[in-house]
Order: C-alpha cells, then structure tokens, then sequence
C-alpha cells in the first residue's frame, strides 16, 4: 500500500496515526521529496475523477486567481496544475497497488483497502 501525500499536514498525521495504530504497512511518498509526475496523477484520474483529485480546501486552492480556477475545470489542464503544484492535490491519496484509491482520511474505506 502506498500514501501520496505531504508530512506536515495535519490530514496526513491523522492517516499516519490510523495506519500505525491498525498495523497496516504502506510506503510514504512525500510530494515535497518526490514531485509527482504527469502519469501519476493520470493513474489516479483513471481510477477516481480528476476534480475528486483537486484539494478545494487548502490555502493554496483558495490563494488562486479566478483564471488559474478556471484551469482545473478541464481534465488536461487540471492535470498539469497537479503536477505542477503538488499542494493542490487532496491529501492523502492511499493507493492498494489493486486498483483502488481512498482520497482524504477516511478509516473505514481505508481498513477496506487491507
């Protein structure tokens, strides 16, 4: 299993402590360290929804022009904003290597991934 996220965010803590606490192993991939690429967050587009992969409730969401908004209405454009700009993305993306993704900390769907 494998957690996309960045370490210091809050959200991020609180899968942490869950994944730990339940004794699930996964694999931390840290955007900060390791910028995700076009065809990373094209894979998760094709599993779930592009505008489910777009955190809408971040500061840097909120910090973006209208223009730049308008940028994430479109698939191709908002992926590359992702890729781009790796704190937009929803946080934590939790990948079972199976085919199925839970965005955001959500214990019961993630207990579900084992």
């Amino acid at each position: 299993m494998k957690v996309y996220g960045i370490k210091n965010c809050n959200t991020m803590k609180k899968t942490f402590g869950f994944l730990e606490a339940e004794g699930i192993k996964y694999e931390f991939i840290d955007y900060k360290k390791q910028a995700p690429t076009q065809e990373l967050i094209e894979g998760f587009a094709d599993l779930t929804s592009f505008e489910n992969l777009i955190n809408k409730k971040g500061t840097t969401y909120r910090k973006l022009s209208d223009s730049d908004k308008e940028l994430l209405n479109t698939k191709a454009s908002a992926l590359q904003v992702l890729t781009q700009n790796s704190s937009m993305i929803k946080r934590p993306i939790i990948d079972n290597g199976k085919g199925k993704l839970v965005l955001g900390f959500e214990p019961e769907e993630i207990q579900s991934l084992k």
